[in-house]
């Protein structure tokens, strides 16, 4: 949160103090007025005086309780803003702006951009092996009122020769930004980074999840001290256990998933989230989960802009405004002696503009950078 925005919240608060204060001497008047009435008829008239004394700064206090509200609302709690060479153009009419109409455009690179659809990277870091383990890529549509959520599976081979998952080690957040960018040809507005401890808390937080584990579970890594064992079926599970049916690739055996592991994870992770997401709807502890998301989460959005994107998605209608794929390749691709996933390039790009593209026009081939082994 930044110096502006501490300041802003800081004055109402200070304002809503005032009109309590106030408040609290009118009431404090009406006591001693029952109590004395002799006295009040004695000294009615410079009572009365004193009394509308309170009452003007009662009001003063309300009128500025409410501008600084207003100002709250429109400064701190604000549309995420994209940058990065990013322009806006406004058109006016009569030295006025009508928000409310398509009047601002975001101009990025020459091409125009949809109004509040913005492009959000969310990935988990994985503390004990290092890299990006999960990525996923969201499209924001607040005006047409839908999320869509495309992962990116962790060994897709790379316009550079190298699996998406080592772009974090090997550059941190603004390489994996980037290198993504340079495959799939749109900007990467903003990101949203958790690891396993973060993960765990904000699971705890909610009082674990109830989930349809996919299919039996019997792995061990030592080296990780990571023991995941479950039966298939529903059940409720914890920050801990939820961790390790989301980070489950195979059995000891080598068995799992039908042989598509890396796949068959990332659709357990996809329909985990939906059930997190049905949770935080019903979720009454907003502040509690809020103070854990601030601690262990890392993101380049402000307070104000994650408010605003919460009030934005609960208007959406539910979990019927979230979709979920999976970016479109073979699990079983090989490139320079390195198993890898690789991409279709016809079926990404397809993808893209559906459910990524948040410009108004359609991207092109020539736009993305894929490399196919």
């Amino acid at each position: 949160m930044t110096t502006s925005e501490i300041l802003l919240l800081f004055q109402t608060i200070i304002a809503l103090l005032a009109l309590l204060v106030s408040v609290v001497h009118l009431m404090d008047d009406r006591k001693k007025d029952d109590s004395y009435g002799s006295k009040r008829k004695k000294h009615k008239k410079k009572r009365s005086g004193s009394r509308g004394e309170r009452v003007v700064v009662t009001l003063l206090s309300l009128l500025f309780l409410t501008v600084a509200a207003v100002a709250t609302v429109k400064y701190v709690v604000r549309a995420p803003e994209p940058d990065a060479g990013k322009e806006s153009v406004q058109t006016e009419q009569d030295g006025t702006q009508d928000e409310d109409t398509d009047a601002i455009e975001t101009i990025a690179n020459g091409k125009e951009r949809k109004k509040y659809c913005y492009t959000i990277l969310v990935y988990g870091v994985d503390n004990d092996a290092g890299g990006s383990d999960t990525n996923m890529l969201m499209r924001f549509d607040a005006e047409g009122k839908k999320i869509d959520v495309v992962s990116l599976p962790r060994d897709t081979l790379m316009s550079n020769g190298h699996k998406l998952n080592s772009s974090y080690n090997n550059g941190g957040t603004e390489k994996l930004r980037s290198n993504i960018e340079d495959m799939l040809g749109i900007p990467v507005d903003f990101y949203v980074s958790v690891d396993l401890k973060g993960f765990i808390a904000l699971i705890d937080q909610i009082g674990g999840v109830d989930f349809d584990v996919p299919e039996d579970m019997d792995y061990d890594d030592p080296y990780q001290d990571l023991h995941i064992h479950f039966k298939k079926g529903l059940q409720h599970l914890s920050g801990q256990q939820s961790m390790e049916v989301v980070r489950f690739r195979h059995n000891n055996d080598n068995t799992g998933y039908g042989g598509r592991q890396d796949i068959g994870r990332i659709g357990t992770q996809q329909a985990f989230l939906k059930a997190v997401a049905q949770k935080l709807m019903k979720l009454e502890n907003v502040p509690a989960m809020a103070e854990t998301f601030l601690k262990y989460v890392k993101t380049d959005l402000t307070l104000g802009n994650l408010v605003w994107l919460a009030n934005e998605a609960l208007g959406m209608g539910g979990m019927d405004a979230i979709s979920f794929a999976t970016l479109p390749g073979d699990g079983t691709g090989w490139y320079k002696g390195m198993s890898v996933y690789a991409l279709d390039p016809t079926q990404v790009l397809e993808m893209t503009n559906s459910m990524l593209n948040p410009y108004a026009a359609d991207i092109t081939a020539a736009d993305q950078n894929i490399l196919v082994p």
